[in-house]
């Protein structure tokens, strides 16, 4: 049996980012209740945290279930991800804190560890997590829960085509290693410019990686 509340919220937040729960999937509360040896008032402060946050949508007859997906939400998705991030990543580098930087630089260090791991689940949880810290930095109410909705679904869309064994995949993530630590560099030298223009760059990364891929019916959109 697994234990606690804060291991049933990682665990959460990694199978849906890695799709092992997919978009519309309704959660079983006795089920997770039993696996994680938690009473269902934690487990329901889980869920609330959790759809607080993007990751779960809950419905007073239906429970909670992993966000879905839709085409309109891929369209949308597109049109307000580079604005967004790229405005979260100038303020990034004008409000970092010192204690900031040390866990984006830790954050830029396990994900290269998931890298030389090859753990898929590693991989989409520390990525998530470097542009979640970039997100705090800029220190702004108003971008900081559509920027953290943008990186969840960001990473469901980029998890539909990942392909562990693809040689195009295994070169986008050492380029996307690279800017990350360009970023930290940037943010640390309060480069704003410099700061925008690598979101920039890799946003460009992530889009070349999904736009060639995207077919009318090639996302599991859990309506």
């Amino acid at each position: 049996m697994k234990n606690g509340k804060s291991e049933l919220f990682r665990d959460l937040q990694q199978r849906i980012l890695t799709l092992e729960l997919a978009p519309g999937t309704d959660l079983d509360e006795k089920q997770l209740s039993e696996e994680y040896g938690i009473s269902r008032t934690p487990l329901r402060d889980v869920f609330r945290h959790l759809a607080g946050q993007g990751y779960l949508s809950i419905e007073s007859n239906r429970g909670a279930r992993v966000s879905p997906l839709s085409h309109k939400s891929l369209r949308d998705f597109f049109l307000a991800a580079p604005m967004i991030y790229a405005a979260t990543g100038r303020l990034a580098a004008r409000n970092a804190t010192v204690s900031q930087l040390t866990e984006l630089e830790e954050s830029a260090r396990l994900f290269d560890q998931a890298l030389v791991d090859k753990s898929t689940g590693g991989v989409a949880l520390h990525n998530n997590r470097f542009h979640e810290l970039i997100g705090l930095m800029a220190d702004n109410e108003f971008l900081l829960p559509s920027h953290n909705r943008l990186l969840i679904d960001h990473a469901r869309i980029s998890m539909t085509f990942y392909q562990a064994d693809d040689p195009s995949l295994t070169d986008n993530l050492a380029r996307a290693s690279e800017q990350h630590w360009q970023m930290v560099a940037a943010i640390r030298e309060r480069d704003e410019e410099r700061s925008e223009a690598l979101i920039y760059e890799h946003w460009g990364l992530s889009r070349e990686f999904i736009e060639p891929n995207i077919t009318p019916d090639s996302l599991n959109i859990g309506l």
